[in-house]
């Protein structure tokens, strides 16, 4: 717990209007508003419309360069600009081009990643320093206006834009969704809340899905076992719904094992929606990933009224609760005696048909939990699970000798170094 001398919701830039950061009434109608619009109907469409000709058109040429010119890469790089592609494609529908085997940069993606961390940099500054800082415009207050400057002209751009075509546009991104959304009293979502709401996306999901997928391939490489049975899953999915009965072919523990070529006609378009769905040992790894490194590892709420916990701690009004995620997930009183382990099983049903979720909402809480769930959930896991399985399913990854993974101290738990890996053509005759 800290005193709010040291506190960084007591510190935003400008006055918050977004689902994230507003509370009360405010956020209840807001809420109403946007959880509707980000749900799995409405959405995943313009998700896979940028998802899938990304990871086709752009990630995927990047994988096979280096794997046929037997050069590693740094996943996490990789990742970071996926997920930046993505989520300015389905908030914006703005094309960056920063995942190209050139890995240029972009004024707008290098904004969010300034923006990001110059408010991490606010944590270690006292209020009356930051006000300070920004009086006279430098340190991280003077990166900070400047970079949130750039995106608040983007995002006001766009909107602006969109007003002026609203009659003829037939935009599906998620802007233009809340521009035509009417709250429940009848009246439209104010231009504030709008802008601040998509501001609030970009920030928590440019790198976020980025730092959940590197940790997953790190583990997964790292346990031949998982790794097996995630491929053997995805295999399993697309000879269902593309395969064909072909004569000749083997089985395998009771898989029918399909040509080579046509697993290679499987292959030549990405996972649609349903066949991701299908994918339940993935979700479950993905799970425990998020178990072991989630992406946001400390989670920071203020107490409004003094207040008790169970176990008897007075909590002041005023004062900021910190709850490490990292470590909640890896206690032996919440996890049991294998709470160290990687295992993918603890979140299925004994037939590994199903998942089965902890019967205790907040036991797992690498999305928050209760009303204050992260309401891009369900997206989040639909963008890493195609990733995940468009790269399983055509590569072997190894770490590249010497190359030390380190937790890296961010609001996201990114790895210091990166993720570099070496790359080979999947043999998927012998992984079955």
């Amino acid at each position: 717990m800290s005193s709010r001398l040291f506190s960084f919701n007591g510190t935003i830039l400008v006055p918050p209007t977004g689902i994230a950061h507003v509370n009360g009434e405010e956020w209840t109608l807001q809420r109403k508003l946007v959880v509707p619009e980000l749900s799995k109907l409405k959405l995943v469409p313009t998700l896979y419309s940028w998802v899938n000709p990304t990871i086709k058109n752009n990630l995927l040429p990047i994988l096979y360069n280096a794997s046929k010119q037997n050069i590693s890469v740094d996943l996490q790089n990789l990742m970071i600009r996926f997920g930046t592609e993505n989520i300015f494609g389905f908030a914006l529908g703005k094309k960056l081009r920063t995942l190209t085997t050139e890995l240029p940069e972009d004024p707008l993606a290098l904004a969010i990643d300034t923006t990001v961390q110059s408010f991490f940099k606010r944590l270690f500054y006292p209020n009356f320093m930051l006000k300070f800082m920004r009086f006279f415009s430098i340190g991280c207050e003077r990166s900070l206006m400047k970079n949130h400057q750039i995106l608040n002209n983007y995002i006001t751009e766009a909107l602006e834009e969109r007003n002026r075509r609203k009659d003829e546009t037939s935009d599906d991104d998620l802007l233009w969704t809340l521009m035509k959304k009417v709250q429940v009293n009848g009246h439209i979502l104010p231009n504030s809340a709008i802008m601040s709401t998509i501001l609030d996306i970009l920030l928590a999901g440019h790198d976020s899905v980025a730092t959940s997928a590197s940790w997953f391939f790190w583990l997964v490489m790292n346990n031949p076992r998982v790794e097996k049975k995630i491929v053997n899953e995805i295999l399993t999915v697309l000879k269902k719904t593309r395969g064909k009965d072909s004569v000749g072919s083997k089985v395998t523990d009771s898989i029918e094992l399909p040509r080579e070529e046509e697993i290679q006609e499987w292959m030549e378009e990405s996972l649609s929606y349903e066949e991701i769905n299908s994918l339940v040992y993935i979700h479950a790894t993905l799970l425990e990933t998020l178990r072991l490194y989630p992406s946001f590892p400390r989670m920071v709420r203020y107490a409004i009224f003094d207040d008790i916990l169970p176990d008897g701690t007075y909590v002041p009004a005023g004062t900021d609760v910190i709850l490490s995620l990292y470590s909640v997930g890896r206690m032996k009183s919440v996890w049991g005696e294998d709470c160290l382990e990687f295992k993918p099983e603890r979140w299925l049903t004994a037939d590994e048909t199903r998942i089965e979720r902890p019967e205790d909402g907040y036991m797992y809480a690498a999305f928050s939990g209760g009303s204050r769930t992260c309401i891009g959930k369900y997206l989040a896991f639909l963008e890493m699970k195609s990733v995940a399985s468009a790269i399983l399913l055509r590569y072997k990854l190894s770490p590249v000798p010497g190359h030390q993974v380190l937790p890296k101290l961010f609001f996201t738990l990114s790895m210091k170094n990166g993720l570099k890996v070496n790359l080979k053509r999947r043999d998927l005759a012998a992984i079955l």
